[in-house]
């Protein structure tokens, strides 16, 4: 009953104000300890971020949302339309997901600058080798439905 009352319950009101707010998951941590230490239940108000930061997070949604719709029309319609939008969304996508490993563990100077290299010569790589297969090859949609066929 103790645990309950005191970590199950807090999460359960704070948990979707978190999601709503984008609060991020150390402050939704800090606020259940102080939940645990007084009587009061507020939660903290997320750092006001830049304008930036907010075009970036929805272009990551669109771009996600974009993926999930060429998925289907790339088995439907396949082309080179639909050949070249998966080979820049599949790479951007990509490209912001490995973005954010290195934001997070990756530590020093030297080696923040030697994986942001890294990651933007990989990045750009792959973004040209997917154009070349579409150009040279048969493209990425019937790549996959020769994969499919076999």
């Amino acid at each position: 009953a103790y645990f309950f009352s005191k970590f199950i319950i807090p999460l359960c009101f704070y948990l979707p104000f978190a999601i709503l707010s984008r609060t991020s998951s150390v402050t939704l941590l800090l606020a259940l300890k102080a939940s645990r230490c007084s009587g009061i239940k507020t939660l903290p108000l997320p750092a006001a971020g830049s304008k930036a930061a907010s075009l970036h997070w929805t272009s990551e949604r669109a771009v996600s949302i974009l993926l999930l719709g060429l998925l289907p029309a790339a088995y439907l319609y396949p082309g080179a339309a639909v050949d070249y939008s998966l080979a820049a969304t599949l790479t951007l996508h990509g490209h912001w997901g490995l973005g954010q490993l290195i934001t997070d563990y990756v530590h020093g100077k030297t080696s923040i600058k030697l994986a942001n290299a890294g990651h933007f010569l990989l990045s750009a790589v792959t973004f040209a080798g997917l154009c070349y297969f579409n150009y040279h090859d048969v493209g990425i949609c019937r790549a996959v439905a020769m994969l499919w066929s076999l």
